[in-house]
């Protein structure tokens, strides 16, 4: 049979006959409240066990509540993109791609966009360049881009890209924990991390 109640309604209800089911229980009856974590410390499973102090009918003994929070799964596969606001594309592409050597995907439909940009290949990844007004400040940012918003680049040699960088007068900070990781600015501030792996 459908329920009259709307979905939200119905939802509600069910929270109130839960938490006046639970309140009732707990107040005079030995129970259980079991967890089950993930390797990340999230709750995946919430189950409450009790016992009845007293006689009961029916078959309510060891019962156990649905999962309260299931692993979230719409499947996840990996990073695509990263977009990069940029004031001057050309400028951008200068140092992106002549600087880090990053190649343009000409795959992808920067002409269909209602504004300039340009795809690089990082990997099997991209990074989208967009010439778009940054609503970030450009002065006033950490010296560090690790105390900054940024993206991460895994490379294969950082003492290599330092020598790049230094060739072409780019400043950049190492990694402050001692890992081989590097840190530089692109010519519109955004911070960019290559760490070796």
């Amino acid at each position: 049979m459908a329920s009259l109640l709307s979905p939200s309604a119905a939802i509600s209800l069910q929270y109130k006959l839960n938490r006046s089911i639970a309140s009732a229980l707990s107040a005079h009856t030995p129970s259980k409240v079991s967890h089950a974590f993930t390797g990340d410390g999230r709750c995946r499973r919430l189950s409450f066990k009790t016992k009845a102090a007293g006689p009961v009918e029916g078959n309510v003994l060891d019962k156990e509540s649905a999962s309260t929070n299931d692993k979230i799964d719409y499947g996840v596969v990996g990073m695509h993109h990263v977009g990069i606001l940029c004031e001057n594309l050309e400028r951008s592409l200068e140092f992106y791609q002549n600087i880090l050597g990053l190649e343009i995907n000409e795959a992808r439909p920067h002409d269909k966009l209602p504004y300039r940009g340009a795809w690089l290949w990082v990997g099997s990844e991209m990074i989208h360049l967009m010439e778009l007004p940054n609503p970030d400040p450009l002065t006033g940012r950490p010296e560090h881009g690790g105390r900054d918003r940024h993206a991460c680049i895994s490379i294969r040699d950082v003492s290599m890209l330092q020598a790049i960088l230094d060739k072409a007068g780019i400043p950049y900070t190492l990694s402050r924990s001692g890992r081989p990781a590097i840190f530089t600015r692109d010519p519109d501030a955004n911070a960019l991390e290559f760490t070796q792996v």
